[in-house]
């Protein structure tokens, strides 16, 4: 219920009421969503419009949905890599991590994990939120996708029915190696 609150405290550095600017740069999830989170269009994000973007998911009354994503790094698919999502702290715990490994063609369907979803026998997929993507590839125990990517991610996705790239099947992270 408090989640839009919560944004505001952990993102609106300067206290004026908006996320916006750099203040974005720490929130990928916010970024990212900002054409379907930014209704006035001024390129700032407040409390009522992330309120009202959590109301949108709620009537939805979706409780989980599957999504794919691709994977590429320097233009060529990303074999073998765990594309996790893992939503926004501000939103709490009532939204479970996904996690994804991609195959052949860098494709990833990420799921929750069986045993953090509400009963055994819920179907696999996502919540509906926002999320920091991290995606990580190990070689040898060494991590081979530079932290930008992983652990200091700036990926960042909103999963929603009306989401652009959810709506026309395109969600995909295009990574650099250098």
């Amino acid at each position: 219920e408090d989640a839009a609150a919560k944004a505001m405290e952990m993102y609106d550095a300067d206290g004026d009421g908006f996320i916006a600017g750099e203040e974005l740069d720490n929130s990928p999830a916010l970024k990212a969503s900002m054409e379907t989170l930014d209704t006035d269009g001024d390129g700032k994000v407040s409390e009522s419009e992330i309120e009202a973007r959590i109301l949108v998911w709620q009537e939805t009354r979706a409780g989980l949905t599957a999504i794919r994503c691709k994977v590429t790094v320097d233009g060529r698919s990303l074999e073998d890599a765990t594309v996790t999502f893992e939503p926004e702290e501000f939103l709490g715990d009532a939204i479970q991590t996904a996690f994804g490994k991609t195959n052949f063609a860098g494709l990833a369907a990420p799921k929750i994990p069986k045993e953090m979803r509400p009963t055994p026998d819920t179907p696999p997929g996502i919540q509906l939120g926002l999320y920091k993507v991290k995606i990580s590839k190990l070689v040898n125990g060494k991590e081979t996708i530079p932290s930008r990517f992983n652990e200091e991610t700036i990926l960042g996705q909103q999963i929603a029915m009306d989401d652009p790239e959810i709506i026309e099947q395109k969600l995909v992270f295009e990574i650099k190696s250098k």
